[in-house]
């Protein structure tokens, strides 16, 4: 009785069991027990972790994926807290052969695997007492590890280059002798006589170290954690982590990009240079007003896709494109009956202009104006429009045009169509003089924002050149390796050096919904989540739609705005804006 009087003394039990039941009393609490040990929580030693339990799912459109699960020791009692399943994201374009797609399965299946040994085994001793709420130590030693596995990724390279230069040291075997020469001269020629202008040839596609998905699980898990055991929303955590713990007065929702048509490229329709079409209402809606505004756009566009006779609108006047629609159904679409992977309708058009008169006509149908009552943005995907061989984008099949000659058209495309007031990837990264020209020309008028031709965020924050005005903004996509340090960093980046940011969507999006709160919490322009369909897609939405009823209710959601950059007034040099194309 003399230690256990002893030791409960040490540790003031005494006087703070006389502290919680003062305390109680006035309150004459319900669940009397239950209020003391909610007094009594405040002198628990903080959570740790106590494991980390990485899994192999399945995302939404069936490839595997990681999930990784976040144990704490929390009151003596380990805990599962939360978990995360990453989205995954391809390279590989929509014509690849059926051999690149098998061996990019192949790929991420191994990646996957990798991934969930790396959580389970060194990452789980590695993070193991560690308090979640410490983002940035967690971080750190994250980055610490994937360093090391590069360097040993590295090793590995350089011991098969060695081994293959060792083996061709041995005396060659006589190989036969080549097709005349005339033939090749001939035959390289024609090719160099095709380009006007020799193009930057394409940049390889930036490595990705099988297993990274792991170190952006770990970390994007741990901050939910760090949220669940704070007892605050996951957006306030990455807001408060931004901003050096000090709590923001107001939020800003970002303003979502809705895929309303995913124009297949390789569908028996002539246009190539859409990949999405998207709907951004105006910023004067609540979002709620503005999913209900796009749902009602997209069961008209529905109507007229399924029952191209009785369209009616733009398409009427006496244009040539309107009488050849009005001829008869050959000059319409046909609407795949099927949503795309996007969570959209997906169809095909012969020319832009037919697409967006179709677009009017839906929006006029309901009463809406583009331009004022919504507008729109395009994904143009153009690294998936270069012939290498004639040097020239392929915009419609079989007509062709120059990077420069790109940019004049999308000047005149800007000015006919003035509702279009974000164009996605105009252009390829490596046409980097074509960029600096259309954020001349453009960039008044509408957002020019790289996507796949922005570098991955760990060389964006390796290389913070200032000195190119280049795009308006960057979609940035949570995959591979970024850690939620990483995400947050950047964008502080691009505040002050006036771009936008963009929280984008991947490819293969998963059911879990985080995504959204990292747009909120880094204060993103806009957020990028594809179309209303698909439930891995719509969770998104409705957690978006949960947020401005709780940014509301609480007062502190600020209003959104639409503001594009005039690149001429960003020409001093304290004003540059950084390049984020990369060298």
């Amino acid at each position: 009785r003399r230690a256990a009087a002893e030791y409960y003394r040490g540790q003031r039990v005494p006087e703070r069991l006389e502290e919680a039941l003062n305390a109680v009393f006035p309150r004459s609490p319900a669940d009397l027990y239950g209020e003391l040990a909610n007094y009594l929580s405040k002198y628990s030693k903080a959570p740790v972790i106590c494991k980390l339990v990485g899994r192999k799912v399945l995302d939404g459109v069936g490839q595997p994926t990681l999930e990784v699960e976040i144990y704490c020791t929390v009151k003596n009692y380990e805990k599962r807290i939360c978990s995360t399943v990453m989205s995954s994201h391809s390279q590989i374009p929509e014509n690849a052969l059926p051999e690149t797609i098998e061996a990019d399965e192949k790929e991420r299946n191994d990646s996957v695997n990798t991934a969930v040994e790396w959580v389970n085994e060194s990452l789980n001793t590695m993070l193991r007492d560690l308090e979640p709420t410490d983002q940035c130590q967690v971080d750190k030693m994250l980055g610490e590890y994937f360093a090391n596995k590069v360097e040993e990724k590295k090793k590995i390279q350089k011991q098969e280059e060695e081994a293959e230069a060792t083996l061709a040291l041995s005396p060659p075997t006589p190989s036969p002798a080549p097709p005349p020469g005339k033939k090749q001269g001939a035959k390289a020629g024609k090719k160099l006589s095709v380009v006007e202008k020799p193009i930057p040839p394409a940049e390889p596609a930036e490595p990705v170290l099988c297993g990274s998905l792991a170190i952006g699980g770990a970390s994007l898990a741990i901050a939910k954690a760090a949220a669940a055991i704070s007892h605050i929303p996951l957006y306030l955590h990455v807001a408060l982590l931004k901003h050096d713990q000090e709590s923001p007065e107001e939020m800003t929702l970002p303003l979502p990009m809705v895929t309303l048509l995913n124009c297949e490229k390789m569908s028996p329709s002539k246009l190539k240079l859409v990949k999405e079409v998207m709907l951004i209402p105006p910023v004067q809606l609540s979002l709620k007003q503005g999913i209900e505004r796009i749902l009602d756009i997209q069961k008209e566009m529905t109507r007229l896709l399924e029952s191209p006779g009785k369209m009616t609108g733009p398409q009427t006047a006496d244009s040539k494109k309107g009488k050849a629609q009005n001829s008869g159904k050959k000059g319409l679409p046909q609407f795949l009956k099927r949503i795309s992977h996007l969570g959209c309708l997906t169809t095909g058009y012969d020319d832009l202009e037919q697409l967006l008169l179709i677009m009017q006509t839906a929006c006029n149908n309901i009463g809406l104006e583009l331009g004022t009552d919504m507008f729109l943005a395009i994904n143009c995907a153009a690294h998936e429009l270069m012939d290498y061989n004639k040097g020239k984008y392929e915009i419609l099949t079989g007509t062709f045009k120059s990077p420069s000659e790109m940019v004049t058209m999308y000047g005149e495309l800007i000015d006919k169509f003035p509702f279009i007031i974000a164009l996605i990837d105009p252009l390829r990264k490596e046409d980097r003089e074509q960029w600096s020209n259309i954020c001349s020309a453009l960039g008044s008028k509408c957002y020019l924002i790289a996507e796949d031709a922005a570098t991955c965020i760990s060389k964006l924050k390796m290389d913070q050149n200032i000195n190119t005005l280049m795009c308006s903004g960057v979609v940035l996509k949570y995959i591979n390796q970024t850690k939620v340090s990483d995400l947050i960093e950047l964008a502080g980046i691009l505040d002050g050096q006036r771009h936008i940011t963009i929280l984008g969507s991947p490819d293969g999006e998963s059911s879990d919904d985080s995504l959204v709160d990292l747009a909120v919490g880094l204060g993103a322009r806009f957020i990028k989540l594809g179309g209303l369909s698909r439930g891995e897609r719509v969770t998104k939405y409705n957690r978006l739609l949960a947020i401005e009823e709780e940014l509301a209710k609480n007062r502190t959601l600020r209003e959104a705005k639409l503001e594009f950059i005039t690149f001429a007034e960003a020409s001093q040099p304290e004003e540059q804006l950084s390049d984020v194309l990369p060298p």
